[in-house]
């Protein structure tokens, strides 16, 4: 790798599936006045029986705290290769990739910004103290009750008897966390455990989280069980 590139993570597992170990690494280049900030992060898989070293350059190349995971998501009993980095700001949104590496070739298992395109939810404010969140591909819809935030929380958006002032809408933002998780203990396959904020009319009024529970088919990951979790003050 060029001079001025900094290692990120490494990690040694079979991904090519010959059984023979291989080198995977993240790079990228490391401001030290930025902390643990890296530009231009980019993977790097040494197959260790040739010793041929492939280089792929990621799409979304700056992130803190870049790192790997490797195991098995597409059920081929073959390690893939999951890469995670945080973006920072108030956002808190995270950088996540999943890689097959089998018989050296790429194939693109996961990408958060399609994901996050795909997977889109609806956040209305409505009478009488209440959050509809809605997922219409997956045909969900949830209610958070809102009537304990305090009267000038609540004052903002409704008249004395629990009517809407006017329409409100809220958002959910992009995944902030992507975690693998094996949920059947008979196999050594992960499952991805997504992680979503939902918020108010601004971003600092957090009212509760998404947590979506994706499993490959076969040829994608699609969603096996979606919940939506508040806190004790919602």
């Amino acid at each position: 790798m060029n001079s001025n590139r900094t290692l990120l993570d490494w990690k040694i597992a079979d991904v090519t599936g010959d059984g023979i170990l291989d080198n995977v690494y993240l790079y990228g280049n490391v401001d030290a006045q930025l902390g643990n900030l890296a530009d231009n992060i980019t993977l790097f898989i040494q197959d260790g029986r040739s010793n041929k070293k492939t280089t792929i350059p990621l799409e979304s190349t700056a992130g803190y705290n870049a790192r790997l995971f490797l195991g098995d998501f597409n059920k081929d009993n073959i390690a893939d290769i999951m890469i995670s980095a945080d973006t920072g700001g108030s956002g808190g949104y995270g950088i996540f990739y999943i890689y097959s590496y089998r018989n050296n070739i790429l194939k693109e298992l996961f990408d958060v910004d399609k994901y996050n395109a795909k997977y889109l939810f609806n956040v209305n404010y409505e009478d009488y103290y209440k959050v509809n969140v809605e997922n219409r591909q997956l045909n969900k819809l949830f209610k958070i009750d809102i009537s304990n935030k305090g009267a000038d929380y609540l004052s903002q958006f409704y008249d004395e008897e629990g009517k809407l002032k006017e329409p409100f809408l809220g958002g959910a933002l992009g995944i902030s966390a992507l975690n693998p998780i094996i949920t059947n203990n008979k196999s050594y396959n992960y499952d991805i455990l997504a992680f979503q904020r939902i918020i108010g009319t601004v971003n600092g009024d957090t009212l509760g989280y998404i947590e979506n529970l994706l499993t490959w088919n076969g040829n994608q990951f699609v969603s096996k069980w979606l919940s939506l979790l508040t806190s004790s003050e919602n």
